[in-house]
């Protein structure tokens, strides 16, 4: 019994999205803030030396340049997969044989993107749905390499930040490495990760303490999701994942009850 509720919820996780999935669409939210960023900030009088002028000048050009040219590299994510992806009878391009040649073609584009726009966001940002492509193609040393590119180069709020060290978790887990796992996904729980990703680095270091052979450890660490972060999804993983560990002679602890909200007396 306790094989098949381990194998249902290993089932339910394959369905979840994976750590780099949303990559290439909030790229291409940024680029749509960014340029409208540049937009404006067009129509704004430079004050200050001439010197400081131009290099800002010089700046915002290579910024803007990045920019487009990474919406336009960015459309290799889109190009189908036959027998995978409906066809595009719009497409001007031919599909992918298979989905290992198109992540072959999304790294080939984007490190090639990176190299000729380095130092820009844009090249930064682009680090990201690289190492997803790189992640799939079981590179996972290379993923590692661009995480750590996008992890160094991004603000520490930055909105990508929490599923980049996600996937950094991923990685280090895929070679066998739980401690660095584990660290990384104790970074993305401190992370803004927002209601997508709330308290799934709580989940993965549970999961990375069983692989460890730590079971009372990670139903300890299980135990406190449901109260950090109720009605999410790590919450109901986590108590699926206790019923489990419970099953297999695990003592697991209660979960403490969720705070409950306080009431201003209005009188």
């Amino acid at each position: 019994m306790a094989q098949q509720k381990t194998e249902k919820i290993r089932q339910q996780e394959l369905r979840q999205p994976d750590a780099f999935q949303k990559a290439g669409a909030d790229a291409r939210d940024w680029l749509m803030q960014r340029q409208k960023f540049l937009a404006i900030g067009a129509g704004v009088l430079v004050l200050g030396a001439v010197g400081a002028a131009i290099v800002s000048e010089v700046s915002k050009r290579g910024e803007e340049t990045a920019s487009m040219q990474f919406g336009q590299t960015l459309t290799v994510l889109d190009r189908p997969v036959t027998g995978v992806d409906p066809a595009d009878p719009t497409s001007t391009e031919s599909p992918f044989a298979t989905v290992q040649a198109r992540d072959e073609e999304i790294v080939r584009s984007l490190a090639e993107f990176r190299k000729a726009h380095d130092g820009t966001r844009a090249a930064t940002t682009a680090a990201l749905p690289q190492a997803k492509a790189e992640f799939r193609l079981g590179k996972y040393d290379d993923s590692l390499a661009s995480l750590a590119v996008f992890l160094k180069g991004v603000p520490e709020n930055d909105a990508l930040r929490a599923g980049a060290l996600e996937g950094q978790g991923y990685a280090y887990e895929a070679k066998g490495d739980y401690a660095n796992a584990i660290t990384s996904f104790e970074q993305m729980e401190k992370a803004d990760s927002g209601e997508y990703l709330a308290g799934m680095g709580q989940y993965h270091k549970a999961r990375m303490q069983i692989l460890q052979g730590k079971k009372d450890d990670a139903a300890l660490t299980l135990s406190k999701i449901p109260t950090d972060h109720p009605n999410s999804a790590a919450a109901r993983q986590a108590t699926e994942r206790m019923a489990v560990l419970a099953s297999e002679g695990v003592k697991v602890p209660t979960p403490a009850p969720p705070p409950a909200a306080t009431t201003t007396d209005a009188g």
